[in-house]
């Protein structure tokens, strides 16, 4: 899915992989406590919004989003989606998943369905679900 990520050799997959879900940590970390990660977070909710806004203007663009899916056996999840003026106007293959990304996959989707149970339960009991 990433041009770079295909670069790295199998062997070093594992480490990027515990360094990529630690790095809100190590950002907190690095400031000594004096702060968080919340600037990473502020630009992701930003880019995704304007796309959304572009794509309801008739501009299409492409971001990741958790959105209702059929690429997994879960009936949500993250992936590339295309905005458009009608909102999501397509979701995206995954794409080829290498051996370390397939294994990762399988070990969460278990973790995965019990968040979906917890946010589709939530959302009954507040009057949220449609």
């Amino acid at each position: 899915q990433d041009k770079i990520g295909k670069t790295l050799e199998a062997e070093e997959i594992p480490d990027m992989d515990k360094k990529v879900q630690d790095a809100g940590t190590v950002v907190v970390n690095a400031k000594n406590g004096k702060g968080s990660a919340t600037l990473s977070m502020a630009y992701a909710g930003a880019r995704l919004g304007k796309s959304v806004l572009a794509g309801l203007s008739g501009r299409k663009r492409t971001e990741c989003a958790y959105v209702a899916s059929t690429v997994t056996d879960l009936p949500y999840f993250a992936q590339k989606v295309v905005f458009g003026e009608g909102g999501v106007v397509k979701v995206l293959p995954l794409g080829e998943l290498n051996e370390h990304e397939t294994k990762r996959l399988e070990e969460l989707k278990p973790i995965l369905q019990k968040e979906i149970d917890s946010g589709i339960e939530y959302a009954k009991a507040n009057e949220l679900a449609a």
